[in-house]
Formats: structure tokens, sequence, C-alpha cells
């Protein structure tokens, strides 16, 4: 029996901050269910900013030869992505959003009339933490826009929603430890 492949992203600077042990932590309940895990920590890699020049329609993946090769080839093989990205002003770290734009072409092939996704059948988790309390990191829309900004990629690649964890009130937690009911929440979008 094949094994399912994992790619675990980390689209923060800190390893070993709060959402680096929500990688670390989801990547654990994966490693019980038997997957093979890929982890690419963004930070670490070159990548280019876009320069919009759309060759990846036709391509498929980014003409720029960078750290994004891998990324792609990565993402094209793997059955689900964990995204672990904390939020910067109510969105998504600077990487975390060129990776985005990047990765246009393996997401998406241009059509007559509406984009049609390239990464169909995958499933995807966004693991997020913010600085912002319950209910305020969702009134105020500090995590609502994160998700969404992540979402909108995913889904567009034709991807399906496994699970959504935020970590709130982030800078008042003691190291990079997670309660209980965070490593369940985590645990439920993996198993």
């Amino acid at each position: 029996m094949k094994s399912k492949k994992i790619l675990a992203i980390l689209g923060g600077p800190h390893t070993n901050g709060i959402t680096g042990s929500m990688l670390d932590c989801a990547i654990r309940s994966s490693e019980g269910a038997e997957y093979e895990i890929s982890r690419i920590n963004l930070y670490e890699k070159q990548l280019g900013f876009c320069k919009g020049c759309r060759a990846c329609i036709r391509t498929g993946v980014c003409i720029q030869k960078d750290g994004l090769q891998e990324i792609a080839s990565l993402m094209k093989e793997c059955d689900m992505v964990i995204l672990a990205a904390p939020i910067y002003w109510a969105n998504v770290p600077a990487c975390v959003k060129n990776m985005f734009d990047r990765l246009l072409g393996t997401a998406i092939e241009e059509t007559n009339t509406f984009p049609k996704p390239r990464l169909p059948g995958k499933k995807y988790v966004v693991l997020t933490a913010c600085n912002a309390p319950f209910p305020f990191s969702w009134i105020c829309g500090q995590s609502r826009y994160a998700i969404r900004s992540m979402d909108e990629f995913f889904k567009a690649a034709g991807m399906s929603c496994a699970g959504r964890v935020v970590c709130t009130n982030a800078a008042k937690r003691k190291g990079k430890e997670l309660s209980e009911a965070l490593v369940r929440k985590i645990d439920r979008c993996i198993v």
C-alpha cells in the first residue's frame, strides 16, 4: 500500500515559536497515521519575487529558477499540505504571500472561461497564531483575514480544507507550549 504524502510548510521565521510548535504537533500526528512527510521552512528558502510575467500559466511552474521549484514539485506530489503561518497585520507573512504569487501556474490553469484548478483532490490544513485574544482576534479580523487569504489560494487550486486551527493570545503564552485543546484540534485535522 502506497503511503500518503504530506507537505508541511512553516511560513514563520521562528522554528521554535507557536506556529513552529503547531506544525511540529501536526507532523507528530501525521507520523502516527503513517504519512511520508516533507518539511519546508519558507524563511530558509531563496525565493525571488513574482515578476508578473504569467509564463507559469502555460508551463505549470514559475520559470524563475530558485527554491520554488522544490515547493511546486512537492505540492504536486503530496496528498495534503499543512501550512503553519503567524498572522502579521491581519494577513499572512510576506514570504507566504510571495509563495502564493509564485505558485500561480502550479495552482491554476487559465481557460477561455474560468480558471481551472491544477491540484484537485488534495487537502490542506491551516495552522496560525495571532497576539489578539479571542474573540477580538475574529471580530477585529486578525485571524479571519489571514485564514481567508490562505483559503483563497488552496481553494483556487482545487484543494479541500481538512481543518483550520487558530492559536489566539500567542504573545501571552509561555514559550512554545500548546494547550491540550489546541493539540486535540490539530490532531483532528490530520487523522
